[in-house]
């Protein structure tokens, strides 16, 4: 496993923050999905050695909490709201809208390497739904045509880093 410094740093130190050891597991399985984008089986086994616990410990936090992911997504992550007030108002569509742009399905990386496309639960913005989330970046009020407009600028960024 490959982590960069900086978060290595911050594994030692959040450690510290917490009496018992096995209490840090939560804060470094994020510390190791936000260096690495996605949890992989050599981290349940890092972790658990690193907190003196069994690797088990470890992977019931990673199955029981939906953020973490098990395997790599695209460069760019487009999470698409499916909760009540964004379904009613075409988030469903918003989100089909995307695959076809993407060539790809929910859940699953582009072909180009580009995105992964999911449904999440509330991002908290039910009065601008559809709501979508790329990346860190939250949007509202994404329709079909605004959802075809973001996936082009996401085309285009990509294209300039080429």
């Amino acid at each position: 496993m490959n982590l960069k410094p900086e978060t290595l740093a911050k594994i030692d130190e959040v450690i510290t923050h917490y009496p018992v050891k096995r209490s840090a597991t939560l804060p470094l399985l994020h510390l190791i999905q936000e260096d690495l984008g996605y949890i992989p089986e050599e981290a349940i086994t890092w972790i658990a050695t690193k907190l003196e616990i069994a690797p088990i410990n470890v992977y019931e936090v990673v199955t029981f909490y939906p953020m973490f992911r098990r395997k790599p997504i695209g460069r760019r992550h487009i999470k698409v709201c499916r909760t009540l007030s964004c379904a009613l108002m075409g988030g469903y569509k918003t989100c089909e809208t995307f695959e076809k742009e993407f060539n790809t399905h929910r859940g699953e990386i582009s072909p180009d390497g580009e995105v992964t496309i999911e449904f999440v639960e509330c991002l908290a913005s039910c009065g601008t739904a559809p709501v979508v989330m790329i990346d860190d970046d939250l949007h509202e009020k994404v329709d079909c045509a605004k959802a075809k407009q973001l996936a082009e600028q996401i085309k285009k960024e990509a294209a300039q880093r080429r």
